[in-house]
């Protein structure tokens, strides 16, 4: 799922950036063609435009200054979007001369509206013609001193460009949606290969967690290599550390094993002193108390082992087999039914010491029947699943407040009754560090029912 989540945030990603830079070019490459489009018409106008101002400083017999025909039918059709047009600014001889396509109108003057002359004196800009038409105009002053001071105007049909911009963009728009679905293809694969060696990774580790695989194994590529290398060393390290812890704690309970029995003996050969009795006491204490720690300990080391994975119905039909044994003087029955094939997310012994002690606990208060139930539950497709194991007996059960005092360590509440009273202790204690809990109550059978939940595999 992760993974997943990770290929679509790479491909969303990758998507959106593509996507961002064909538009951004795309506008660009409009813009440009768009610049070089009016630049090619601004140098068709030129020509109209010089030809004028030929003509306008060309001496006439008649002394006129009249522009001749510019070879252009365009000039001569009205209304037809192509235009020329010649004033005198002299303030005594104001004198407007244009094509016959203007029919009465007249073009506006660009220098009235502030547009700066370029280097070759020219002006260039957009203006609204007759009928509303959208033109592109060039103009220029001319000073002929005393023969007088002319604007020539020369105005061509904006739709020209405009429509040869379209056909650019739409041209644009098809190539570059090809090319985004190209790239989106590209992007989809890449992202989709380049990412399984990462998907397998995390499988691998799955299947390390639940117990089936040790280590990364497969070909991965070179870039994630040393991490699967990496990997396999830090798991390598993690199960050697806990052997190490092991024989620690061993070796821990051997060398104070001996001096506490020298001890417990010591004082056991000298009855009545009351010396040697509350050395007896302490010692006990102590034993007590060292066993406690180096079992939560070793259990602790065992917890950090990876993958550690137990199937459940064997444990319980061992379990069951052996408790029927023990007890067959008293007819005691164990009825042992597993849901499926349950797995416990931990190491067999610590699993068959607390169903062990739950089930030889309700054999002991059971007058003739035992009832084990393992099942494996799930609250919802998010949450981890649960192995709930069941343990119920017939007999007189235990009160709300008998039922706290019996998980306490070292309680009985039948001195009668073999054993130390450590058994239902331990199993809470072992299940607290599995991330586990027990729960006591009543049986339908009449007796007393223990609860207890796992993590499951």
């Amino acid at each position: 799922m992760r993974a997943n989540s990770l290929a679509l945030r790479l491909f969303v990603s990758a998507t959106a950036w593509a996507v961002a830079i064909l538009l951004i070019t795309g506008l660009v490459l409009s813009s440009i063609y768009r610049q070089g489009v009016e630049r090619a018409f601004d140098r068709r106008l030129d020509v109209y435009l010089r030809t004028l101002v030929a003509d306008v400083a060309s001496p006439e017999e008649a002394g006129d200054k009249f522009p001749q025909s510019l070879g252009e039918p365009l000039f001569e059709l009205p209304l037809s979007g192509w235009y020329w047009q010649v004033t005198r600014l002299d303030p005594d001889k104001h004198d407007v001369r244009a094509s016959r396509s203007l029919w009465d109108a007249g073009l506006p003057h660009l220098q009235d509206r502030g547009v700066p002359p370029g280097p070759d004196g020219t002006r260039q800009g957009y203006v609204d013609g007759p009928e509303e038409q959208r033109l592109r105009l060039v103009e220029r002053n001319i000073d002929l001193g005393d023969e007088g001071h002319y604007l020539v105007a020369v105005a061509g049909d904006a739709a020209e460009i405009t429509a040869e911009v379209y056909s650019f963009d739409q041209a644009l728009i098809i190539t570059f949606s090809i090319l985004a679905a190209v790239l989106l293809l590209t992007t989809m694969f890449q992202v989709r290969f380049g990412l399984a060696p990462l998907k397998r990774i995390t499988d691998s580790l799955t299947a390390i967690r639940s117990g089936s695989a040790e280590h990364l194994s497969g070909q991965f590529p070179e870039e994630i290599a040393p991490l699967a290398r990496e990997t396999n060393a830090l798991i390598d390290a993690n199960k050697e550390i806990v052997e190490r812890a092991r024989t620690h704690v061993g070796n821990l309970a051997h060398a104070l094993k001996t001096p506490l029995s020298v001890m417990v003996n010591e004082a056991a050969s000298r009855p009545g002193d009351p010396f040697a009795d509350k050395v007896r006491e302490q010692a006990d204490i102590m034993r007590d108390q060292v066993a406690r720690h180096l079992e939560r300990a070793r259990l602790a080391a065992r917890l950090t082992v990876v993958g550690s994975i137990t199937e459940v119905e064997p444990v319980v039909t061992a379990l069951a087999r052996t408790m029927e044994k023990i007890y067959r003087d008293r007819g005691i029955a164990i009825d042992a039914r597993t849901d499926g094939a349950p797995r416990f997310r931990g190491e067999r012994p610590d699993l068959e010491e607390m169903i062990g002690n739950l089930v030889d606990n309700a054999c002991k208060w059971a007058t003739s029947r035992v009832a084990v139930e393992v099942m494996r539950e799930r609250a919802d497709a998010a949450a981890e699943p649960i192995l709930r194991v069941v343990v119920d007996d017939d007999g007189r059960g235990l009160s709300s407040s008998e039922r706290e005092q019996v998980a306490q360590r070292g309680r009985k509440l039948d001195e009668t009754k073999p054993g130390s009273g450590l058994g239902l202790s331990i199993v809470v204690e072992l299940a607290a560090l599995y991330g586990g809990e027990l729960k006591l109550g009543s049986a339908p059978l009449g007796g007393l029912r223990a609860e207890l939940v796992l993590p499951a595999a």
